[in-house]
């Protein structure tokens, strides 16, 4: 028997909007309540695993890229791209971009301190970034070597995400954020390892399709370039990861964690 909540019929029952808010929650506080080095060690686990996405976009630009159509081409990156998260969300480590929505709610259920959640941002974000900074210095040293993907597989993804305005790559980045805010609470609202999968999948590959710009990923996507291609500058990558990063944290903490605090607080039975 598995356990679910089974309705009349035979069909699982949809969790309440009351119930996510509360396993989100629960879930933000315990994160806040997690001893520095545990959280570290996992945020740089995730800044380790993510990388494994933009290593197989470069893998199929190499292998693919002059025989597929540039739609093809395209889907296939955005597909690839969700690796890194899948792997991520289901091995349970830390991602910023996760806590922009799930550790604001218990502040703004007064369950939790803005310090508190500055010391959990500030660690998981310093372990991403690290993490990230160490796979890209991996994958550029052993993927050209080895032969799966060639360097300028990387610089293209890098280049594509550098090129932007100022104005342009901070909204879109807040439309990032926003849709990893969702992905929290679509995960908190699935019952079973098949429908959080598919959830991951949905929402990362709707950010890889759409090209915004991921703060986490990004930084292994541009770090990657910017070891590889002459033409891309330390002063890039800052304004990249610092755009990036504000607009994820403005759209997941904004657009989800207070408009559905908001709405499943005041809305009533």
């Amino acid at each position: 028997m598995s356990g679910d909540p089974v309705a009349d019929g035979g069909t699982t029952e949809q969790t309440s909007s009351k119930t996510i808010l509360s396993r989100q929650i629960d879930e933000g506080l315990n994160e806040l309540r997690r001893p520095r080095e545990g959280l570290f060690l996992s945020a740089l686990s995730a800044g380790l695993d993510i990388g494994f996405g933009p290593l197989l976009m470069a893998v199929i630009i190499t292998m693919a890229g002059d025989l597929w159509s540039e739609p093809l081409l395209h889907i296939a990156l955005a597909n690839a791209y969700a690796v890194g998260f899948i792997f991520v969300v289901l091995g349970r480590s830390e991602l910023f971009t996760e806590h922009t929505t799930l550790a604001v709610l218990p502040v703004l259920n007064r369950d939790a301190t803005l310090a508190q959640l500055g010391r959990l941002w500030g660690i998981v974000y310093v372990g991403n970034i690290v993490g990230g900074i160490i796979f890209a210095a991996i994958a550029v040293t052993a993927a050209p070597s080895y032969g799966i993907a060639d360097a300028s597989a990387f610089a293209e993804i890098a280049v594509k995400l550098t090129e932007h305005s100022t104005w342009g790559l901070f909204t879109a980045a807040v439309l990032a954020g926003w849709l990893m805010g969702l992905l929290s609470w679509l995960v908190a609202a699935a019952q079973e390892t098949i429908s959080r999968v598919f959830f991951v999948w949905l929402v990362t590959v709707t950010i890889g399709l759409a090209g915004l710009p991921h703060s986490i990923a990004g930084n292994v996507e541009v770090l990657a370039g910017l070891f590889l291609v002459p033409e891309l500058g330390f002063l890039d990558y800052l304004h990249f990861l610092a755009l990036a990063t504000v607009g994820n944290a403005l759209g997941g903490a904004v657009f989800v964690s207070l408009l559905k605090y908001g709405h499943v607080v005041r809305g009533g039975k």
